[in-house]
């Protein structure tokens, strides 16, 4: 059998971790939460507060990342943990879902932003988002290492644009915009549940650090890197959203930030005459990146889905030239395709992906007390630093973040809840249709 060709090294791992996390959020998201912590110091504390839910997170994947190195990340940590029914419904969500519906909006950000750029009627744009996701799909179809280096390029490129950013934030911004108070506060909602509903928008930038296990069984010495890239790309990911807001803070008063529709634009803008196009550029970048990577990382769920025979057999193929999982990669992007086709764009998306996403981060992070109590003898090559605060903090954070939006958003949540469950219905009828195909013929 075709095995997948191990050739990701930690830095490129790192990158996966990072350019996976960096995508639109943090040039799209901070506007959202001004206007629900409409206060330097609370958008300064929702955003500290989310890296060090991302860094609990990553140091207690870590652990299981170091016990299961091979391909699919936190559906193999479910399924050994749970059981086939966990992991089926992680990837079932991610395929129909949370990927496939972050790719097509990720290429419709791409469109989007070049058309600031070159201006470009809505077809135009729609035609130019399925070649982002025709692009992306090719060369990870191609090989590993070609998907892995286009998230190294793509991944340092929107770094260099975001420091430029905070450089310019920094050298011509001003601590006085911190004393620019709002007249009003923009929520009606209570500090705790204000507070919550702004941790949507942080956490939806923040995950990511999670998609360097998906590439596991594709990376050298995984037992090492995998773990070691979650920890590293978390801490990145955190410094850089940090030094970020406070550069948007020093050049914008939080009540503009509030009112943006363009907080990154608008912010370079008040020094930078061409600022808007600077940004239209580094965003174009980073989603590109993002939408690459994307396309790398999450078809290894499927692939090891297929392999462990609870999904179509056909995923675990591995393309005997190319050595990826080839199938799996065409089919989270061609149902990419069709979501944006047919949906176009996603408003709501948001809530119940980051909900749904927290829902499962939180059962993976129990997963370390399930697996330290049924597999105590199981050989571990990282142990969770600061065990067992470290894995409770982000199992108890992630729940209250899931009821916090079960009583916030609801309708969002039950959305994504429901069509998650769905995927119980298709679980056990493949695993029947699997039972029927394996009986032998009865006898004439």
């Amino acid at each position: 059998m075709t095995e997948l060709r191990r050739e990701l090294t930690l830095y490129g791992l790192t990158m996966v971790a990072v350019g996976s996390s960096i995508g639109s959020g943090i040039f799209l998201t901070p506007a959202q939460i001004a206007g629900h912590l409409p206060s330097p110091a609370l958008i300064m504390l929702v955003w500290a507060v989310g890296g060090v839910i991302a860094l609990t997170g990553a140091l207690t994947f870590a652990e299981l990342g170091s016990m299961f190195p091979q391909a699919g990340g936190v559906y193999v940590y479910l399924r050994e943990a749970y059981g086939d029914l966990f992991g089926f419904l992680y990837g079932w969500a991610y395929l129909l879902v949370i990927t496939s519906g972050a790719m097509a909006a990720l290429a419709i950000a791409f469109a989007y932003y070049l058309g600031f750029i070159f201006p470009m009627s809505q077809t135009t744009i729609t035609v130019v988002a399925l070649l982002v996701i025709v692009v992306v799909t090719a060369v990870n179809v191609a090989r590993v290492k070609a998907g892995g280096m286009l998230a190294n390029i793509f991944t340092g490129l929107k770094l260099l644009g975001i420091g430029g950013l905070v450089i310019v934030g920094f050298v011509w911004g001003s601590p006085e915009t911190l004393r620019v108070e709002p007249a009003a506060s923009t929520s009606s909602t209570g500090f705790v549940s204000a507070f919550g509903l702004a941790l949507v928008g942080v956490l939806w930038s923040y995950g990511g650090f999670q998609h360097a296990s998906y590439v596991a069984g594709e990376a050298i010495d995984a037992r090492r890197t995998v773990p070691r890239a979650m920890i590293l790309g978390a801490l990145i990911v955190a410094f850089v959203y940090l030094m970020t807001n406070l550069a948007y803070l020093f050049l914008l008063p939080v009540p503009e930030i509030a009112a943006s529709g363009s907080v990154a634009a608008d912010a370079v803008s008040t020094v930078i005459p061409f600022g808007g196009t600077l940004i239209a550029i580094v965003i174009a970048i980073s989603v590109f990146g993002t939408a690459g990577i994307f396309a790398l990382s999450t078809p290894r769920i499927y692939y090891a889905m297929a392999a462990d025979g609870i999904f179509f057999r056909k995923l675990a193929e591995v393309h005997p030239r190319f050595r990826t999982p080839a199938n799996a990669i065409l089919l989270q992007s061609g149902w990419a395709v069709i979501l944006l086709l047919f949906w176009g764009t996603f408003e709501d998306v948001i809530t119940y992906v980051v909900f749904m996403d927290w829902v499962f981060f939180g059962l993976a992070g129990a997963a370390v007390f399930v697996l330290r109590r049924t597999r105590k003898d199981a050989e571990r090559p990282y142990r969770t630093f600061g065990y067992p605060v470290t894995p409770a903090v982000f199992v108890g954070i992630s729940l209250l973040f899931v009821i916090n939006t079960l009583v916030e958003r609801p309708l969002h949540a039950w959305v994504g809840l429901v069509f998650t469950l769905a995927g119980a219905g298709v679980y056990y009828f493949l695993k029947r249709r699997s039972r029927t195909l394996s009986k032998p013929n009865s006898p004439a």
